[in-house]
């Protein structure tokens, strides 16, 4: 997955999260931790995701770094 398709899906799983406050799951202990940590990883890899593209963009539009 590309970084936006990443963003695409951490929004989801947050918008997941604003229903579940809404309906009164998110009071399921078992329920927040997994989608938390859900969020939590997808939010990780897509920063680690977005840093690597903006690297490549500038790689390729002013070449590699020496020394």
């Amino acid at each position: 997955m590309d970084a936006l398709d990443l963003r695409q899906q951490l929004l989801v799983l947050e918008e997941e999260r604003e229903l579940a406050r809404e309906r009164g799951l998110y009071a399921d202990p078992a329920y927040r931790a997994d989608l938390e940590q859900e969020i939590a990883v997808c939010r990780e890899v897509y920063v680690g995701a977005a840093v690597t593209e903006i690297a490549t963009l500038h790689g390729v539009l002013f070449g590699r770094h020496q020394g």
